[in-house]
């Protein structure tokens, strides 16, 4: 499965919406901007959107929540590795109360890959960074760093947009 976002003003995004009824768009606010995502086999609309291969995914994502992006580059040596870490430990989330979903998404073009995580709300996420179960899951994370690295990860954050709190 594909993954496509871009971000813009809320504006923006919702005429997107509007102009593509056939598409599930999942739009997001953080105090940065606003960000529109969905996921399908093939149909881009983005003019300038990025788009992604979702290579492992879990759970349902919904129109409420709290969305956490780990916005992590790889090196085409570390590709293989990166990804056979996140195969690992597909599930190491499920169940976890608050969880509503999980991507590991690959860009199709550049090597920022982005982990995805939606959670109920804030607080659930928070309760799994604190968890014994957050400490395990990330205990084998370190690899070995490469000697030049493209740039460094970095996290953004979303809730889920509700026109009606405007």
């Amino acid at each position: 499965m594909k993954a496509f976002m871009t971000n813009g003003t809320i504006d923006f995004l919702e005429k997107l919406v509007e102009k593509h009824p056939e598409i599930n768009f999942f739009l997001m606010n953080s105090t940065a901007g606003a960000l529109a995502y969905y996921e399908n086999k093939d149909k881009q609309v983005f003019a300038s959107g990025r788009e992604y291969e979702a290579l492992t995914q879990s759970g349902q994502i919904t129109q409420e929540g709290f969305v956490v992006m780990n916005n992590i580059p790889v090196t085409d040596d570390d590709t293989a590795v990166f990804e056979d870490r996140f195969k690992q430990q597909e599930k190491a989330v499920d169940g976890v109360e608050g969880f509503q979903a999980f991507r590991l998404l690959k860009p199709k073009k550049g090597n920022k890959y982005v982990v995805f995580t939606q959670w109920r709300s804030e607080k659930d996420f928070e309760n799994w960074k604190n968890s014994a179960q957050f400490a395990k899951a990330h205990q084998k994370q370190a690899t070995k760093p490469s000697a030049y690295p493209p740039n460094k990860p970095f996290v953004t954050t979303y809730h889920m947009y509700d026109p009606e709190a405007e």
